[in-house]
């Protein structure tokens, strides 16, 4: 690296920082940013309002809510999901009954029609002479555009009885399965499951849960739990425990050790977890922002 190399401007090196700042001024290129741990939700926080979990439950996916935040949203999307269902089958009834009209239409066009053709021969000819007698003024006479129904075949699209028509937005018969928010999957009430979380004991009454740095603990280990230290839960207890408890000593005779049920692969559930910007696990933690890019 040269000397004073972010402010120098006549060294041959072209370093990464004056690289940087000319994308940063010409919009060129992708930009990068690493996420914060400000950026980044907390293990223990709901998804939705991104808060630590008064009454916390998770998903068979491992995501994690506040039971009155979920609650509201599956209502929400209840009465989401009625709203849009009715505005359906109104435009498809009234879609029907423009058919309909359509359909009748052209049935009396056709009998209208079918009527014509029946009319004797005499008329016929005489319709045929009136025919050929206007085709002939219509070569010898005028040249407006606007006369004998020309005026349907203008080509002045802003002509009133000209402009189009704008239809309605065909609607799509919506999805009448609640969706997790998260993984976009089917959620239905009875899919949650009660976890309880294990408060960390460290003999300090005067600081509230939530302002604390280390809040919870495993239920068997008593291994501080964070952002850091991937988790699961075990579906007959609702016990929070770290995957490598899980590892060393759950996995070994397949018994819950809170309650000492028989537990099955579907009964482990890892909790889906933030992660600090110092830790490349849990959730993406860079942002892209993708620019144009001069080529050669």
């Amino acid at each position: 690296m040269t000397r004073h190399s972010r402010n120098n401007t006549a060294g041959t090196v072209y370093s990464y920082h004056e690289k940087k700042k000319d994308h940063a001024a010409s919009g060129y290129g992708s930009k990068y940013v690493r996420f914060g741990k400000d950026s980044v939700k907390e293990f223990d926080c709901c998804c939705l309002t991104l808060q630590p979990c008064k009454n916390p439950v998770i998903t068979p996916d491992g995501y994690l809510y506040d039971k009155e935040a979920i609650l509201n949203y599956i209502l929400h999307q209840k009465k989401e999901i009625a709203r849009k269902l009715k505005e359906y089958e109104k435009q498809q009834h009234k879609w029907e009954a423009e058919a309909a009209e359509l359909k009748k239409a052209e049935e009396e066009a056709n009998i209208k029609q079918f009527s014509i053709s029946q009319v004797p021969s005499t008329r016929k000819d005489e319709k045929s002479t009136d025919a050929k007698q206007g085709s002939r003024l219509e070569k010898n006479g005028s040249i407006s555009n606007m006369k004998d129904g020309r005026n349907k075949n203008l080509p002045s699209f802003w002509v009133p009885c000209l402009t189009p028509d704008a239809a309605p937005t065909k609607l799509v018969k919506p999805d009448e399965r609640v969706r997790c928010p998260m993984s976009g999957k089917p959620l239905k009430l009875k899919d949650l499951i009660d976890i309880k979380f294990t408060p960390i004991k460290d003999g300090d009454s005067k600081t509230s849960l939530i302002a604390k740095q280390a809040r919870f603990v495993c239920a068997v280990t008593n291994d501080v739990l964070n952002n850091s230290v991937q988790c699961a839960v075990l579906r007959q207890s609702g016990a929070v425990v770290t995957m490598e408890c899980i590892e060393k000593l759950v996995k070994l005779d397949m018994v819950d050790p809170i309650c000492g049920a028989k537990l099955t692969d579907k009964d482990i559930i890892p909790l889906q977890r933030g992660a600090s910007g110092f830790s490349g696990a849990g959730v993406n933690l860079e942002a892209k922002k993708e620019g144009p890019a001069l080529q050669a």
